[in-house]
């Protein structure tokens, strides 16, 4: 088996499926966490948000965004959101699983879907929302070096934080928060590495713990 069929079979172990199919009507999004292969290493792309925008203006992020009311599902409107973003054609990526959806903090449900893109995928960024994208190495999530953490809770335990030097352009990235916990959960479910610091949550089950952080969230709404 090779490296990206133990990473697919890995992940589809942590599909959610609609294991959460009843939810309030609450504001929903999606974000697309796209994997490639590159060299014979696992890449993950992330974007930086343009310094234009009104709400997280030059941050780091996954592509996504709301749902919308022609969405189908959550999976549309995180292939949507990437191809309108960063130009990614939706029928060249490689969906792998959703994971629990997680209820952010300014009230959205975000549901998190992994995928595998192409490795010669050549990002076209909109840049009324994107000033870049970078690809960096999955493993990077797992490492010590680069970690920092806060002591402020969320349904990932504190707050995680990296900084990230692209070799390729001299820019250093700011990842924190939502995208920084998201990176390291699928760093652990697809490497079955786990990390040099303390997280925060159970890795052997982490939709467990997420589902109990819906279910009190959702209880106050």
């Amino acid at each position: 088996m090779d490296l990206k069929e133990k990473t697919i079979a890995s992940l589809k172990k942590h599909d959610s499926g609609d294991a959460f199919p009843r939810v309030p009507a609450v504001p929903k999004a999606s974000v697309l966490i796209p994997l490639l292969l590159r060299d014979g290493e696992l890449r993950v792309l992330l974007t930086v948000r343009s310094v234009h925008l009104k709400q997280h203006a030059g941050e780091v992020c996954f592509p996504g965004g709301k749902s919308e009311s022609g969405d189908t599902d959550e999976t549309h409107t995180a292939l949507r959101e990437a191809q309108e973003e960063i130009g990614l054609p939706s029928h060249t990526v490689e969906v792998i699983c959703k994971l629990f959806p997680i209820l952010h903090k300014a009230g959205l449900l975000i549901t998190p879907v992994v995928a595998f893109i192409e490795s010669s995928f050549e990002a076209d960024p909109n840049a009324d929302e994107v000033s870049e994208v970078f690809t960096l190495p999955l493993e990077f999530f797992t490492k010590e070096a680069d970690h920092s953490c806060y002591p402020v809770p969320s349904v990932f335990g504190p707050t995680h934080s990296f900084m990230y030097t692209d070799p390729r352009t001299g820019n250093i990235h700011h990842i924190w928060g939502l995208t920084a916990a998201l990176a390291i959960t699928v760093a652990v479910l697809a490497l079955g590495k786990k990390p040099e610091f303390e997280v925060g949550f159970d890795l052997t089950d982490p939709a467990s713990g997420f589902k109990d952080f819906l279910n009190h969230r959702l209880s106050k709404l």
